[in-house]
């Protein structure tokens, strides 16, 4: 399995009065993680997006283990978790500095046409993106 690994830090911007990450926050760092995995394979979501096909969520779920802080470095990991040529399932862990687990999550795509929000098969419409996902599943 392909497992992309970003670091981030934790900005002042992204933290509450007690200098702990704001809970939605999490979600943004985690399409930083799918878009730097994707990246990783060779693609680029904004290719996609030229080529008039959207990627939606339909589905997040997550876990929050230990609250990151301002100041700290965190580490996203981001992978393939499911793919069937039309849905997507992204899974997620970010690690403190510390090396301690924080955050586990998944997020759930699919497809579409953007000018009819219609869902499309990946392995129809781009063939070299449907190759590269069911490959890094397989790793």
């Amino acid at each position: 399995m392909i497992i992309n690994e970003t670091s981030i830090k934790v900005r002042y911007a992204e933290t509450d009065q007690m200098g702990v990450v704001y809970h939605a926050n999490y979600l943004i760092w985690m399409e930083i993680g799918r878009t730097n995995f994707i990246e990783d394979l060779g693609f680029k979501y904004a290719d996609l997006e030229k080529d008039g096909i959207l990627a939606p969520v339909l589905e997040i779920n997550v876990s929050y283990k230990q609250a990151c802080k301002y100041g700290e470095t965190v580490t996203v990991k981001t992978w393939l978790d499911h793919y069937d040529g039309l849905r997507i399932r992204y899974g997620y862990e970010i690690y403190k500095e510390s090396g301690e687990l924080a955050f586990t999550g998944t997020s759930s795509h699919v497809c579409v046409k953007k000018e009819s929000f219609r869902p499309v098969s990946i392995r129809k419409t781009h063939p070299e993106w449907h190759e590269a996902y069911i490959n890094a599943l397989k790793k």
